[in-house]
């Protein structure tokens, strides 16, 4: 034979073993795949009993319970050092106070209109304010902060998104308190971010990692100011103390559960790399009752439909182990602040160094069932291997089509992509956050009974060939040149 048509001969053979490979596993996954034990996983996790899977409420352990049961039923193993399929948190549970007011000269600051107390006990009393900046540990130098309240600009330079200024504020607590502070105020003058939605979203019970150690925490109180007059006033000295009239506050410690397996992989190289697959299992709870009188947000997209790609995973993978091992995590306390995830990725049972790779599911709804969107997609090496997949499935990846939406950094993902892991996020299929989204989201109506079935399962089924091709990958994913987390990875990584 001609070498030249011999040459043609091999690559069009291998091309074929390739394809008959990629077909075999689809076909595997397909025969494996259990439809009736899947929609009953969902509608259980979607279920009025769970009372919309609040991190705050008791059912909250029923639900952790439940996923924890099936890794086991499965055969995903426990992870070292956890409880067994549970990593514990410790939480802080805090209720704004009966009354809230702080007075400063005429000026009046009321609980849930221009002021938010957000943590600490009542207190009462005049006391005296120093400006500190932004409230960083070189904003102390040469300042007595001793027995004074702190007053500090919100968030910190080039941390202004939502989940940042809740993070760098609980950081700053912590030093306000380290320094002798009786208390803080962060001035709020974020008008990217309207003060409305920030009250109605705050001024409610809220959830912390309780990094207190036991100890009793200080007043912490956010304060509107805009167009920073009061900060400015304070700091020229024009007020130099205020009085607080801060009441019924009520503090209390509630344990969390992150539930862990790990299925160990087949190749003696690869299996000391990790593909996490993720998913947060938490919801919103019980809010205002709509029309019909509903008032359980039962959170079939957000994200009961993702908990149950994470079970199908941990059975498949479990019966059909991959090259590279799989870390199974169901969050809790996503909706909290992304709180599971972040405690995981500070406090992580496996070194994450050895975490190649986080798939993570989030969702809001969705508004085009030919699609999977995901968040993220564009920016890491594996992208391929997630397109190829869902094609399999007669679906089409398409990249984030809301990016005004800062959904990147609005889910779990963004905890670890922070740590320098390669982190999408798998969603439903949407080309925009429309109406038809924001309809079910965070709504009484997200329920499994209008959830396209169909598309449920396709969604699931692509999600783990997804994981499949990503845990068999000869090459290890990197984030791609460029990307905001490309260095951070190197580091993690050991690539510098």
């Amino acid at each position: 034979m001609n070498k030249k048509y011999f040459s043609i001969a091999l690559l069009m053979l291998g091309f074929s073993f390739s394809e008959c490979i990629a077909q075999s596993k689809k076909t595997e996954i397909e025969s494996n795949f259990k439809e009736r034990e899947s929609i009953s996983h969902f509608r259980y996790l979607a279920s009025d009993e769970l009372m919309g899977r609040d991190p705050i409420r008791p059912e909250i352990d029923a639900a952790a319970r439940y996923i924890a049961e099936q890794f086991w039923k499965y055969g995903a193993k426990e992870i070292t050092g956890a409880d067994g399929y549970y990593q514990n948190i410790p939480f802080r549970l805090s209720a704004p106070p009966s009354k809230g007011e702080v007075h400063l000269g005429d000026s009046i600051y009321r609980q849930g209109d221009n002021l938010l107390v957000l943590d600490g006990p009542s207190f009462e009393g005049k006391h005296a304010l120093i400006v500190v900046g932004y409230g960083l540990e070189s904003d102390y130098e040469n300042k007595d902060v001793m027995g004074k309240v702190v007053v500090t600009n919100v968030g910190a330079p080039n941390r202004l998104s939502p989940a940042d200024l809740f993070a760098a504020g609980r950081e700053k607590l912590s030093l306000a308190k380290s320094k002798g502070a009786i208390g803080i105020i962060e001035i709020y003058n974020v008008p990217t971010v309207p003060w409305n939605l920030v009250s109605n979203f705050l001024n409610r019970t809220q959830l912390t990692v309780d990094n207190t150690a036991g100890e009793q925490s200080i007043p912490y109180i956010w304060l509107k100011d805009l167009n920073n007059q009061m900060i400015n006033a304070i700091g020229k000295g024009t007020y130099s103390s205020a009085d607080f009239q801060i009441m019924g506050k009520v503090n209390k410690s509630i344990i969390g559960k992150n539930v862990v397996a790990i299925i160990e992989g087949t190749d003696p190289a690869l299996k000391d790399e990790y593909v996490m697959l993720s998913a947060h299992y938490d919801h919103v709870g019980v809010g205002k009752p709509n029309a019909e009188g509903d008032s359980i947000y039962n959170g079939a997209r957000d994200n009961a439909v993702g908990t149950v790609a994470i079970i199908n995973a941990a059975r498949y993978f479990a019966e059909h182990p991959p090259k590279r091992s799989i870390l199974l995590c169901a969050w809790t306390a996503e909706e909290k602040g992304l709180l599971g995830s972040g405690f995981f990725a500070d406090n992580p049972l496996i070194p994450l160094e050895k975490v190649v790779y986080n798939l993570n599911i989030d969702n809001a709804g969705y508004n085009d069932t030919s699609i999977i969107s995901v968040i993220g997609l564009g920016r890491t090496s594996a992208d391929p291997m997630i397109e190829k997949a869902v094609a399999e499935f007669g679906l089409n990846a398409i990249s984030d089509p809301a990016p005004e939406q800062g959904l990147y950094d609005r889910s779990d993902n963004v905890n670890f992509a922070r740590k320098g892991i390669p982190s999408p996020t798998f969603s439903l299929g949407f080309t925009a956050f429309d109406e038809e989204v924001s309809k079910h989201y965070h709504q009484a109506s997200d329920q499994v009974d209008n959830f396209d079935l169909e598309y449920a399962v396709l969604y699931w089924k692509s999600y783990i060939l997804s994981a499949l091709y990503i845990a068999n990958w000869d090459q290890k994913p990197v984030w791609k040149a460029g990307d905001k987390y490309e260095e951070v990875g190197k580091k993690l990584y050991g690539l510098d």
